[in-house]
């Protein structure tokens, strides 16, 4: 994987990722305003699995990726939605040819970026002002992490031979500050699947400023 790339290109059916079964969910009351026609970008869209549930609540979704097969089994298997084998950039709306969005949403794939900044400015500059960013990753903190070496599993979590593996891995106070780094403000916090501090994963979202110029 190349050190800017967001997608391992490993899909060859349209299986969720296990992730998905607890991060749609949470994502699902992270975003209040979503009717029928809300406009949502998913940004390393992998397969395909979360714009599909996306649509079936009725939204236009937009996925991006850079795994052309992820890209051709999502296309595929949700012929409703509009894929494309494209990075988050500060030009993803003119690649598109796209207006800006409701929402961008990004399930798992921050922790596998070693540039997480430009990512964060590219899902930040496909939002229209007012519009919101969900991004969810694994949660780590420090009971979380105690419990993991206590029992025995830190080199089952943190191994380094899985190929396309995490390279990043963030707390709330690190995701926050990426976050308020970007410009995004009325920060909202979310933890997924598991027990509270032992979280699966976690789930911020924020918005950007109506008064943010395009």
């Amino acid at each position: 994987m190349m050190c800017d790339e967001y997608s391992y290109d490993r899909w060859a059916d349209e299986l969720p990722p296990e992730s998905c079964q607890y991060v749609a969910i949470a994502l699902l009351h992270m975003m209040p305003a979503m009717s029928t026609g809300t406009r949502v970008l998913d940004v390393g869209c992998g397969n395909g699995y979360i714009v599909g549930w996306l649509l079936r609540h009725g939204c236009k979704v937009v996925g991006i990726d850079l795994s052309e097969s992820g890209v051709q089994v999502a296309r595929k298997n949700y012929p409703q939605g509009r894929f494309e084998v494209l990075a988050a950039d500060q030009q993803v709306l003119k690649k598109l040819n796209e207006r800006p969005f409701d929402y961008v949403v990004s399930t798992e794939v921050i922790e596998h970026l070693y540039a997480p900044r430009p990512f964060m400015q590219g899902c930040f500059s496909a939002l229209k002002p007012g519009g919101r960013l969900i991004c969810s990753t694994p949660y780590n903190g420090y009971f979380k992490t105690l419990a993991i070496a206590l029992t025995g599993h830190f080199d089952a979590h943190f191994n380094p031979l899985w190929d396309g593996g995490h390279v990043k891995f963030w707390t709330r106070k690190t995701l926050t500050r990426l976050f308020v780094e970007t410009g995004l403000i009325n920060l909202e916090f979310r933890g997924a699947g598991r027990s509270p501090y032992l979280w699966k994963s976690m789930l911020m979202a924020g918005e950007r400023p109506a008064d943010a110029a395009l």
